[in-house]
């Protein structure tokens, strides 16, 4: 939420619309492969914060290279400023290799958990229908709480706790970040690793020659 404490502060706030137009601005996916290396999530979190934009959704996990993880960020900004970012990223010496994409080339999923009172729950009926209608699934039933899990887009996940929230009281409730791979047969960073060693069997060979 954006505060506006004096004429100055107003007048920085509409020169910065007027630089970057809202409608420029997009959710990108940025997706960055390295090796386990303790500090690089710090590194990579500055990199957007000195760009002025903020991290949406963060997620790391190992991909499918051995050795190698993946760190999955969204991040709302329009192109250009994205493309910064991942140039900059890709600088940082831990940092194998660095991309960016629209949801359009990928498919992504997110997880979100609620978590109802049971008596609440058993009160209304009508709570289970809707479980069933967004494609949801009960984790666990106590005498005390009911936890749900549902695993789809944010707006999904987001429609789910909307409806929830006007039936019954929500007692908590966590959504993950993104998780993401690209309509790509292989492992992105696969097809740069393989040109990265047939250069190096060129060469070898062309030593070999001479």
């Amino acid at each position: 939420m954006l505060h506006i404490c004096c004429s100055a502060n107003f007048c920085t706030f509409v020169k910065n619309i007027e630089a970057f137009p809202m409608e420029n601005k997009r959710l990108y996916t940025v997706t960055i492969f390295s090796e386990n290396t303790v500090g690089l999530l710090n590194q990579v979190t500055a990199v957007f914060t000195r760009r002025q934009l903020n991290i949406e959704t963060l997620s790391v996990s190992p991909s499918a290279i051995e050795g190698i993880h993946k760190f999955t960020i969204t991040a709302l900004s329009d192109k250009a400023s994205i493309e910064k970012v991942v140039l900059s990223i890709d600088k940082r010496v831990d940092v194998l290799k660095s991309y960016y994409n629209t949801d359009e080339e990928l498919i992504h999923q997110e997880i979100a958990m609620y978590k109802l009172s049971t008596p609440e729950f058993l009160e209304q009926g009508s709570v289970e229908a809707l479980i069933r209608k967004h494609n949801a699934i009960i984790l666990e039933v106590t005498k005390d709480i009911v936890v749900i899990e549902k695993t789809g887009h944010y707006a999904e996940t987001q429609a789910l706790f909307n409806e929830l929230s006007e039936k019954i009281k929500v007692t908590q409730f966590i959504r993950s970040g993104r998780i993401a791979i690209t309509r790509s047969k292989t492992e992105r960073l696969s097809d740069m690793l393989s040109e990265i060693d047939e250069r190096r069997k060129k060469k070898e060979k062309k030593y070999e020659k001479e």
